[in-house]
This record gives C-alpha cells, structure tokens and sequence, in this order.
C-alpha cells in the first residue's frame, strides 16, 4: 500500500464527511445530468485535489463529440470522465461509450460515474480497443477510517497520478490475476517442483509431468483462467521471459568458458630470452 501524507488522509475525511451528505440529498431530488456533472467537478477538485479552473475541463471535445469532464495534468489529459444522471443505473455500454472517448484521445484511464458509483477502467489499446475495471467503489459507502477506501481515493488523486500509483497498482493486479496464477502453475519449473514432491509421497509411482499438466489444466484449475484473451497474453509473457531466460543462462555457459581459458592463459607465465636457459658450451 501507499503511504498517503497526512494532509492528503486529513482533506479526505473532512471532505468525505462533507460530500456524502450532498450526494444522498442530490439522488433524493433525482438531479439530472448537468447537475450531476457539476457535483462531481466540486468532488475532483476538493477531495481528489485537481484545481477546479485549470486542470479540469468540462465537455470536453473528443472528434465531433463530447466527454463530460478531462482531467489534465502538466498540460496532458490524465483522465477522462463520463458523466450520467445520479439515479440513472451504470451499464456495460456506458462504459463502452467511455472507453471509446479514451480510446480516440490515447488516454488509458477512464471514469464512468453518476457521483453514487465510481468505475475506473484501464483501456487496452489492441485489436479491438479493450477495457479492464480496475476499481469501483459506492461514495457514500466509503469509510474515512477505512484504510482501504483510503487507499482507493489516494489512487484517484492528483498526489496519486503525479506518482504514476495508476500504473503500479494495475501492475500488481496483474501479476495477482488467476490468469497470471493458472498460467505459472502450468509453467515447466512448477510442474517440475510438483512431480517431484509426489515422487516423494510415493517413491514407486511413474509421475509424468505430462500427466500432471493434463489433471491441472482438467480438474483443478477452472476453465476460464486458462482460455481467453487475458489467458493468452499472460502465457504469452511467460513464454517471453522463459526464453528471455534461457538466452541468459546460455549466452553466461558460453561466456565462462571463455573466460576460464583467458584466466588459464594468463596464468602461463611468459619467458623472456634471459629467463630460457642456455645449453652449456
């Protein structure tokens, strides 16, 4: 976890306690989306820390049409953000609609919200242009004495952005991901690792790691962590390092060698005419 300064951990609470009141009374009084969008400006700037007049920018233009609000940071665009009415139900083609604003501008981290619910995606820019949830969460859910709903905020903030925390927690999701488990489990080594501690509950028994693999693959591990598009491109990164690897540990059995023959050559001491002795006369 991020250590979050005290400042920032002080304005989160005071704001918290500020904001949930007026979110619970805006959904009372079904604001529409204008209204919505203005809320949630007000929240960027005072809770997440983004000033209100120079880094974010309302109905942003996006090639003929318009995202809600952008949030720049040293002059880029940091995120985008789609606004829809505070009672109006999150659904997967908003978030397409979002992530397509994020898509045609180059920008990876997009927010869906309606100020009740906050959706942060993560846009994979491959064939088609895809899309990850990285984090969601209810505002008014959202517990000031919660380290984790505090590390969530911090994630959002300005403070957090300027420390790239996006990318590093992404990355950590990543790494964590059953995909990227199943795939290690199934990985040379480990079915290696596993043969041999079978072999040791029962010395007699021919354990193939073929076998192996194939009761992994078809009765432990459930299917959908090896298939699919995120299955296919974490074994693909396995595959990668393993060669990556392998050339290492080659390219280092060649070179010492090498180097063990130099270090023998050097050792041979070099004679000098006067050093050789002379036959007597």
């Amino acid at each position: 976890m991020a250590n979050i300064p005290a400042r920032i951990e002080a304005r989160f609470k005071e704001t918290l306690k500020r904001f949930q009141p007026v979110v619970e009374q805006a959904k009372a009084r079904d604001v529409g989306e204008a209204d919505t969008s203005t809320l949630i400006k007000d929240i960027l700037a005072e809770l997440f820390g983004y000033d209100k007049y120079s880094e974010i920018t309302a109905e942003y233009m996006i090639k003929g049409t318009y995202c809600d609000l952008a949030v720049k940071l040293d002059g880029k665009i940091a995120l985008l953000v789609e606004v829809k009415a505070i009672n109006i139900d999150l659904k997967e083609a908003h978030s397409k609609q979002a992530v397509d604003y994020a898509a045609n501008q180059g920008v990876e981290w997009v927010i869906l919200t309606n100020a009740q619910t906050w959706n942060l995606y993560k846009v994979t820019f491959a064939q088609p242009i895809g899309q990850e949830l990285l984090l969601s969460f209810q505002f008014n859910n959202l517990n000031a004495k919660d380290e984790d709903d505090l590390q969530a905020l911090y994630l959002l903030s300005k403070e957090g952005q300027s420390k790239s925390l996006l990318n590093e927690y992404h990355q950590q999701k990543q790494v964590l991901s059953r995909f990227a488990i199943g795939a290690i489990i199934l990985s040379d080594p480990i079915l290696a690792a596993i043969r041999r501690e079978l072999k040791k509950i029962s010395p007699e028994a021919k354990v193939d790691v073929a076998e192996i693999k194939e009761v992994l693959a078809s009765e432990v591990i459930k299917r959908d962590v090896l298939e699919g598009d995120k299955a296919d491109d974490v074994k693909r990164k396995i595959t990668r390092v393993a060669k990556k690897l392998e050339r290492e540990k080659s390219k280092a059995a060649v070179q010492l060698p090498q180097e063990s023959a130099q270090t023998a050559v050097s050792a041979v001491p070099v004679l000098s005419d006067q050093s050789v002795p002379q036959a007597p006369q």
